[in-house]
C-alpha cells in the first residue's frame, strides 16, 4: 500500500493548533496517562561535551483502538532568544500504530510553545482558587506569550504583572493584553498574585517562598533538569506538589530533585499527577489557603494528541504538503 506523508510548516501549526483545541488534546493526552492507555518512557539527552546546546528524543505509543507512535526530536539552543528565534527546535513525527508508516512530519516549535501553554493553563483550571484575579508571569519569551494567551482563556484576570531580566520584552509581552503591565521586579510581580507561572532559563531560584501568598496556584514551566530550578526548596515544600508525570518529575525535575536533597521535603511530596485529579482519583485544591504547584516536565504523549489534532485540522483545511513515501 503507497504511504503519503503530511509535513507540516511552523506558519500552519501555529494557525491550526489554536489554544481552546490544544487544551482539549492535552487533557486527553493526560487522561489517557491516569488511565493506563500510553507507554511513556522517559526522555533521552545528548548533550556534546562542552556544549550549552542538547538534542532530546521523546518517543511515546498510545494503544487502544486507534494505536500510534509519536516520536518528538528537539533541539534546544539556548543562544536562540538573542537571535530572535525559538530555543526549541525540531519535529513532530506520528506513526501509524498497526502498520508502522509514517503519517506526519510535524514543526516541532509552535506545538511545544502551545501545548506546554495548554498543560497550565488545564492545571490553572483545576488547581486555581474560582476568584483568582492576579497572575504573575516570570519570564517573557515565547514560552511566556503561549502562557499569556493560554491561560486567559481558562480565567480572566483583572491584573497581569510580567516580570523578565530584559524589561523591554516585559514590556513588549504585557502591550499584548489589556490588563497587563511590566513588574519592576520579580518579587513585585509575584507578592499577592493568584497564579504564578514561571518560564525562564533560570538554573537557580527566581521565586521565593516569602513572596509566594497563601492560596497560590504555582506552574512550574522552565526548569526542565535534574540541576535546574526556578523555585526555592521552602516553596516546593509548602505546596501540594503536582506533576505531569512522575516518573519523569523523579529523575527530572531540579525543583523536585534538589529539595529532596537538601531534606526539605520526602520521597513522597508528589501528591498526583494531573491526570489523577482531571478523573477523580485525587481531590486537587482542598483548600482556599492551600498553595498547589502543577510541575511541569513536558512529556511526549502531549505532544502526539497535539500532533493528531493538527494533522486531523490541516485535513480538514487542505493544509501542508503530502510527500510520497513508499
Amino acid at each position: 500500500m503507497a504511504a503519503e506523508i503530511l509535513i507540516l510548516d511552523e506558519q500552519a501549526v501555529g494557525e491550526l493548533l489554536d489554544p481552546a483545541g490544544c487544551l482539549a488534546a492535552v487533557e486527553r493526552a493526560l487522561v489517557a496517562i491516569a488511565r493506563g492507555e500510553v507507554h511513556l518512557p522517559l526522555r533521552a539527552i545528548i548533550r556534546p561535551p562542552g556544549d550549552e546546546t542538547l538534542i532530546g528524543l521523546m518517543p511515546t505509543h498510545r494503544g487502544g483502538d486507534e494505536p500510534m507512535y509519536g516520536l518528538k526530536t528537539v533541539v534546544v539552543v539556548p543562544g536562540n532568544s538573542a537571535r530572535g528565534l525559538d530555543p526549541h527546535q525540531g519535529t513532530v513525527t506520528l506513526f501509524d500504530g498497526e502498520t508502522g508508516q509514517t503519517i506526519a512530519v510535524v514543526n516541532a516549535s509552535p506545538i511545544t510553545a502551545i501545548r506546554t501553554a495548554a498543560a497550565s493553563a488545564l492545571a490553572t483550571r483545576e488547581l486555581a482558587r474560582e476568584d483568582a484575579s492576579v497572575l504573575a508571569i516570570v519570564g517573557a519569551g515565547f514560552q511566556a506569550k503561549a502562557h499569556l494567551r493560554a491561560l486567559t482563556e481558562v480565567r480572566e484576570f483583572d491584573d497581569i504583572r510580567i516580570a523578565s531580566r530584559t524589561p523591554a520584552k516585559a514590556e513588549a509581552l504585557a502591550a499584548e493584553h489589556p490588563a497587563a503591565r511590566a513588574a519592576a521586579s520579580i518579587e513585585e510581580a509575584v507578592r499577592d498574585a493568584d497564579v504564578i507561572v514561571t518560564v525562564t532559563s533560570s538554573a537557580d531560584p527566581v521565586v521565593e517562598r516569602d513572596w509566594v501568598a497563601d492560596g497560590a496556584h504555582i506552574n512550574a514551566v522552565g526548569a526542565c533538569f535534574p540541576h535546574t530550578r526556578e523555585l526555592d526548596s521552602a516553596t516546593v515544600a509548602a505546596s501540594t506538589f503536582v506533576v505531569d508525570s512522575r516518573d519523569s518529575a523523579v529523575h527530572e525535575s531540579g525543583d523536585y530533585l534538589i529539595a529532596l536533597e537538601e531534606g526539605t521535603i520526602g520521597e513522597e511530596h508528589i501528591a498526583a499527577e494531573l491526570g489523577d485529579v482531571l478523573v477523580g482519583t485525587h481531590p486537587g485544591r482542598t483548600s482556599a489557603d492551600e498553595i498547589t504547584l502543577f510541575e511541569s516536565l513536558g512529556i511526549a504523549v502531549e505532544d502526539l494528541f497535539a500532533a493528531e489534532y493538527v494533522v486531523a485540522r490541516a485535513q480538514e483545511a487542505g493544509r501542508g504538503q503530502t510527500v510520497a513515501f513508499a
